[in-house]
């Protein structure tokens, strides 16, 4: 097994591959593939903060197992591309626009002919954890017409107002200027968001971003589907009372298996039509 595979489990070996993606190659990504020939379905995820993409491979583990391929992707700062400073509270934003404008070029560069169409673009979901999460819920609401089937997101909100606004309810104490906060902000830019299955998961207990603020963005983000004649039951809301992860904010602790079923169960049902 390769050294940078060493966080991976060897279920992997010969599965997974490390690459540069993107117009400039500065876009390090794991793809992982159930056997690099098939044209199989493709979900993009995106990690949280101070994490990279090798993170929680047994998430990779079900999806390939379950039919479909992964293309996880080191944030702005992180991983591969590490920069200590991405690490600091008053950077998320920075770290967010960053990636937001980078999932695009993730998807053009999916498309390549280099990888012999085993990328199923026509079947391609999103995701992300936390930061992760607000740059899925970000893409979804922006210009040009996006090309995903369904979205999943793990603790994260897209009231991004609510979170970083200075009166907000973050316990690290970072906040930001509300016109810094509005472009990036989904729930500021929900007009924008075309319906389609949407699963969130997160711990009632979620110290870092609080279930409130996502509970009220989904609400909203239902009023939105209704708007558009789409079924506000699309849209799913799993909570756990309590998980025992860390600030009940990073995996889902003794609910971890459960999280990781849910979510793979609900992307093959919704990519492998």
């Amino acid at each position: 097994m390769l050294d940078r595979f060493a966080k991976l489990p060897s279920s992997l070996d010969g599965k997974a591959r490390t690459v540069r993606l993107g117009g400039a190659g500065d876009i390090p990504a794991l793809l992982i593939h159930p056997d690099w020939i098939s044209c199989v379905p493709t979900v993009v995820w995106m990690h949280g903060r101070t994490a990279n993409k090798e993170l929680d491979a047994g998430r990779y583990v079900r999806w390939m197992k379950a039919g479909f391929a992964a293309c996880a992707i080191d944030l702005p700062g992180h991983g591969e591309r590490k920069d200590a400073r991405a690490d600091a509270p008053g950077e998320a934003l920075g770290v967010l626009a960053a990636m937001i404008t980078e999932i695009d070029h993730i998807v053009e560069a999916l498309a390549d002919p280099v990888w012999q169409n085993v990328f199923d673009l026509d079947r391609l979901g999103i995701g992300g954890m936390s930061l992760g999460g607000m740059a899925t819920l970000r893409r979804l609401c922006a210009p040009p017409p996006h090309p995903f089937k369904c979205a999943a997101v793990e603790s994260t909100t897209g009231d991004l107002t609510g979170l970083y606004r200075p009166d907000g309810p973050r316990p690290w104490g970072t906040s930001y200027p509300l016109e810094q906060i509005a472009p990036l902000d989904p729930l500021q830019h929900i007009e924008g968001f075309r319906p389609i299955p949407l699963l969130a998961l997160h711990s009632e207990a979620d110290r870092i971003i609080p279930i409130g603020l996502q509970r009220g963005f989904l609400d909203r983000l239902r009023t939105r589907y209704t708007a558009q004649n789409a079924d506000p039951a699309l849209i799913t809301l799993h909570t756990w009372p309590t998980t025992g992860a860390p600030e009940e904010h990073s995996g889902f602790g003794r609910h971890g298996n459960e999280a990781k079923n849910l979510q793979t169960e609900f992307l093959a049902r919704h990519l492998k039509m």
